[in-house]
C-alpha cells in the first residue's frame, strides 16, 4: 500500500468529487512526430486508468472535460475524429463501466451531436443509471458559462410562470439547475498539460475546489500521477472562509 493510500484510508481524506481537464493530447503526439489524432487515441488509455484509480480509491464522482463548446473551432477533421472516437469509446467502455457499478452521464449541450451519437449516449446512461459505486460524468460540448446561463433560464421560466418569486432565487436554487447538482461538491480540479487556467470548465462548481496543475501531458497521466495529485490534496488545509485556527479547533 502506498503512502497516499494509507493516509487516505486512515484519515478519510479522499476527495468525493474530482474533475479533470485532460489537456496535452496534441502536444504529446507532436513531440513524437505523430498526428494530433494519435494523441487523442492515446489519451483514451489514460481515461481508463484514471477511472480505475478513482474507483479503487473510493472517489464518488469523477468529471472529465472531453470536449468544450469552444472546441468546435478546431480543424473540421480533428473534430470529426473526436466524435468518432467518442462513439468508439462509448461502444467499447460502457459495458466495462456497468460491470464495475459505475454510473455514466454526459453533461453539456448534446443537441449539436449526430442522432446516432445522441442515441449511443442515451443508451449508455440508461444501462448504467442504477449503478452506485461512482458517477463518471463526461463533459461534451460543455461550457461553464453555458451551464450557469441554462440554470438562470430555468429560474426565469419559473418566475414567468409564477411558480416562484424573484426573492426565491438563491444560490441553492440556481445550483439545482446546474449539470452536477445531484453530485457532491467539487473537491479537486486537476489540469494536465502545463497550462494554468480552467478554460470555462465548472465555473460555478469550482468555487471552493482545490486546484492541481501539472506539466504532465494527458496521455502520460497514469495511476502514479493521479496519486501525486491526491497526495497534494490531502496536505491542503481547506478553510472555506474560516481561519486556520478555527479549522484546527473543529477537528
Amino acid at each position: 500500500m502506498s503512502n497516499v493510500d494509507s493516509v487516505i484510508l486512515d484519515e478519510g481524506k479522499v476527495p468525493q468529487h474530482i474533475a479533470i481537464i485532460m489537456d496535452g493530447n496534441g502536444r504529446w503526439a507532436q513531440l513524437r512526430g505523430k498526428t494530433r489524432v494519435a494523441g487523442h487515441k492515446s489519451g483514451v488509455e489514460s481515461v481508463r486508468n484514471c477511472v480505475t484509480s478513482a474507483r479503487k480509491k473510493g472517489v464518488k464522482a469523477l468529471t472529465l472535460f472531453a470536449f468544450s463548446s469552444e472546441n468546435w473551432q478546431r480543424p473540421a477533421k480533428e473534430v470529426s475524429v473526436l466524435m468518432d472516437l467518442f462513439m468508439y469509446v462509448l461502444t467499447r467502455e460502457v459495458k466495462r463501466l456497468h460491470k464495475n457499478d459505475i454510473c455514466f452521464k454526459v453533461i453539456g449541450d448534446v443537441s449539436r451531436f449526430s442522432e446516432k451519437l445522441r442515441k449511443k449516449i442515451a443508451d449508455a446512461e440508461a444501462l448504467t443509471a442504477n449503478n452506485s459505486a461512482m458517477v463518471l460524468s463526461v463533459a461534451a460540448n460543455y461550457g461553464g458559462r453555458w451551464d450557469i446561463t441554462e440554470a438562470a433560464k430555468k429560474l426565469a421560466i419559473k418566475v414567468q410562470q409564477q411558480e416562484i418569486s424573484v426573492d426565491d432565487i438563491t444560490e441553492s436554487a440556481l445550483n439545482q439547475g446546474t449539470c452536477l447538482a445531484d453530485l457532491p461538491d467539487l473537491d479537486l480540479l486537476i489540469r494536465t498539460g502545463g497550462d494554468y487556467r480552467i478554460s470555462n470548465f465548472l465555473l460555478w462548481q469550482a468555487a471552493y475546489a482545490e486546484f492541481y496543475f501539472t506539466d504532465t501531458l494527458w496521455p502520460d497521466f497514469n495511476e502514479d500521477e493521479f496519486g501525486k495529485a491526491l497526495e497534494v490534496f490531502i496536505q491542503r488545509e481547506r478553510r472555506f472562509g474560516k481561519t486556520g485556527e478555527q479549522v484546527a479547533s473543529s477537528k
